[in-house]
C-alpha cells in the first residue's frame, strides 16, 4: 500500500513538473527583482565577472567585486558605478587562500553587510598535458575552481539560511561534466565545483530552506583574448561563446532561479549520448567534433603580481595581498584571468 501511495505521488509530481516546464517553453518564466540584493562576484576584475557586475549594478544591487587584479577591480568598478553609484564595492582577495577569503568576508559583511546573492566565478586553466602540468599549476586549480566554492559558502552560507534567502551561483564547465584533453587537472577541479554545489543544492532541499536557491552554469568554451588558440571544428555546432551572451544567459538563469545552465543546447544531446552509447563511439564522435584538438594552439597567459599593501577600490577598505611569485594562467570557459603564486607563497593555514 506504502509503495502505490509513493508511486502514485511520484507520478503526479512528475507529470505535473513537465507540464510546467511545457508551459514555461512556450511562456516566459516571472523574473525576480534583485535590487537591493548584495550580490558578492569574485573574478570581478575582467571578463564575465565584469560584465555581471556591471548587469547586476543596472538592476540596483548592490555589488561586491572580489579579485586580485587591482587594475581590473577599478575599471570594473568605474563603469558599474554609473549605474549604481553608490552601490559598488571593490575588494582585492586572492581566492586561493582560505584565511585571506574568510578575512576579507568578515570585513564584507561589517562593512556592506550580509551576502544574499554568491558568484563563484574565479578561475584558471593550464591547458597542458597532465605529465607537463606541474604540481604548483595542479594544486593551484583546485584551490581556486573548488575550493574557494567551498570556503566562500562557509562564510556566506550561513547567514542565508538564517534568513533563509539568498541565491549560490556557480561558474562551473562543460569540462566539469565531460573530460578534455590537455585539461585534466581543470576537468577534475571543476568536476569537483559542480559536485559541490549540486550537492548543497540537495542538502538545502533537505533542510527544507526553499528560499536559498542555487544555479549551476556549464558553458562551453568564451571567446576572450584571454584564452587566445582555442578553437572549434563545427562553429555552427559548438561556437565559441560570446562574453556578452554568457552573461546575459547566466543573468536570465539567475533571475528565472533555473537550477542548471548548459550552454550551447547541443552540449544536452552530446551528454546524454555518453552515457548511452560505447566509449569507442563516442571516441569516434569526439574525432569526428574536434574536441581533442581544442587546445592544440592554446596560448597561457599570465598576470603582474598586485603590489603589496595594495588599496581597495571604490571606497573599499585596503586588503593586503601577499603574492609573489607567478606561474602562467589564464581565464576560461566563463571564469575571469586569476594570478597563480608559487607554492612558498602560500600561506599554512590551520583549523
Amino acid at each position: 500500500m506504502e509503495v502505490f501511495k509513493d508511486t502514485s505521488i511520484f507520478l503526479g509530481k512528475f507529470i505535473y513538473y513537465f507540464l510546467e516546464s511545457l508551459i514555461f517553453h512556450m511562456v516566459p518564466r516571472p523574473k525576480k527583482k534583485v535590487a537591493g540584493e548584495i550580490v558578492l562576484i569574485t573574478g570581478a576584475g575582467s571578463g564575465l565577472g565584469r560584465l555581471l557586475t556591471i548587469d547586476f549594478a543596472r538592476q540596483g544591487a548592490i555589488v561586491v567585486l572580489w579579485d586580485i587584479n587591482q587594475e581590473g577591480l577599478s575599471e570594473t568598478c568605474r563603469l558599474a558605478r554609473k549605474y549604481n553609484p553608490n552601490g559598488v564595492h571593490a575588494y582585492t582577495c586572492d581566492c586561493s587562500k582560505r584565511l585571506e577569503i574568510y578575512r576579507v568576508a568578515e570585513q564584507v559583511k561589517k562593512e556592506v553587510g550580509d551576502v544574499t546573492i554568491l558568484i563563484n566565478n574565479a578561475g584558471i586553466v593550464t591547458g597542458k598535458l597532465f605529465l607537463e602540468t606541474s604540481d604548483e599549476h595542479i594544486e593551484k586549480s583546485f584551490l581556486i575552481n573548488s575550493f574557494a566554492h567551498i570556503w566562500t559558502y562557509k562564510a556566506f552560507l550561513p547567514a542565508m539560511m538564517a534568513a533563509n534567502h539568498g541565491h549560490l551561483v556557480c561558474i562551473s564547465s562543460l569540462a566539469g561534466l565531460v573530460g578534455m584533453n590537455k585539461l585534466g587537472d581543470y576537468c577534475a577541479s571543476k568536476f569537483a565545483s559542480f559536485g559541490f554545489a549540486e550537492s548543497i543544492y540537495f542538502e538545502l532541499r533537505d533542510l527544507k530552506k526553499h528560499g536559498i536557491k542555487t544555479t549551476i552554469v556549464c558553458p562551453y568554451f568564451i571567446k576572450t583574448g584571454m584564452f587566445s588558440g582555442c578553437t572549434t571544428k563545427f562553429p555552427a555546432l559548438f561556437p565559441l561563446l560570446e562574453p556578452e551572451y554568457i552573461a546575459h544567459k547566466i543573468m536570465k538563469a539567475i533571475l528565472e532561479e533555473q537550477v542548471y545552465l548548459i550552454t550551447p543546447k547541443l552540449a544536452y544531446l552530446t551528454l546524454a549520448l555518453k552515457q548511452v552509447i560505447s566509449s569507442k563511439m563516442a571516441l569516434a564522435l569526439g574525432d569526428f567534433l574536434g574536441v581533442f584538438d581544442n587546445l592544440k594552439n592554446f596560448q597561457a597567459l599570465g598576470l603582474p603580481v598586485p603590489p603589496s599593501g595594495s588599496q581597495g577600490h571604490c571606497g573599499a577598505p585596503q586588503v593586503t595581498t601577499q603574492s609573489r611569485g607567478i606561474l602562467p594562467s589564464s581565464s576560461e570557459f566563463g571564469n575571469t584571468l586569476s594570478l597563480e603564486l608559487h607554492a612558498g607563497d602560500r600561506e599554512e593555514l590551520s583549523t
